[in-house]
């Protein structure tokens, strides 16, 4: 099966075998990404003397500790999605501004690294099936080879896809500057603080009128190009590494 940008999926096709083998996929992923991210929020407010996260055990890899069913929902039907918020302390901050921006950006980071890993290990399978003769390249194409299982092969490389993408996704997605997401913490740095508490005023309402925006996928088609550059640029990036060039 084909894999580019991943499409919002539809409660009408839930059982549309395609469909449910992409939800299962997904899952693990996503579980695994909002694990990372918030982890990340809450390791970078540590390192910047903000303890709270840690203190509350919200540092792990255990999703459980950072499921929220709506966004993690969002994730699985429409590609993008959050996790429940790490608990921050501004007032333990040295520079409260700087600190909240850069514990923000933290969990963004840390999904854009995962996007690599998975492209990295898509293409390091890719190779491996190339190398034994699973993929055969030809014409500037690939191709199945003889006697292999193309379900086994679309699996596997759908799977690194997948979790590469969700975490690009996430990424973007997080990136937005209105709240609750990460990149109104970011307004931080750049707004005065009054205006900044002013805004947080409005958080409830903003936070409807997104998940409005999210639900009719109104935010789809510019944040799935926004993704789909993001993974542009990651597999330039893994291009530029001669031994995992692709006929290189």
């Amino acid at each position: 099966m084909p894999v580019t940008h991943l499409a919002a999926l539809s409660f009408f096709n839930l059982f549309d075998r395609d469909q449910l083998i992409l939800m299962l996929l997904r899952l693990p992923c996503i579980l695994l990404a909002i694990s990372v991210h918030e982890s990340a929020h809450g390791w970078a407010a540590k390192r910047l003397g903000d303890p709270t996260a840690a203190e509350q055990g919200r540092i792990t890899l255990n999703p459980a500790r950072h499921f929220n069913l709506l966004g993690t929902l969002c994730m699985l039907f429409f590609g993008f999605g959050w996790a429940t918020p790490v608990p921050v302390n501004v007032s333990n901050f040295k520079k409260p501004k700087r600190d909240m921006a850069l514990s923000a950006l933290a969990g963004p980071i840390s999904n854009l690294i995962l996007m690599l890993i998975g492209l990295l290990l898509s293409r390091i399978a890719v190779l491996i099936m190339l190398g034994c003769g699973a993929l055969v390249a030809e014409g500037g194409a690939l191709w199945y080879g003889e006697g292999v299982n193309p379900t086994v092969i679309d699996t596997v490389l759908l799977f690194f896809t997948v979790f590469a993408t969700l975490n690009a996704s996430l990424a973007v997605f997080n990136l937005l500057p209105v709240p609750p997401l990460d990149g109104s913490r970011l307004l931080t740095a750049l707004l005065p603080l009054d205006r900044y508490y002013q805004l947080m005023r409005y958080e409830r309402y903003i936070t409807v009128a997104l998940m409005v925006l999210v639900f009719t996928g109104s935010f789809t088609g510019i944040l799935s190009r926004v993704t789909g550059l993001m993974l542009d640029g990651g597999a330039w990036l893994i291009d530029l590494i001669p031994f995992l060039r692709i006929g290189g």
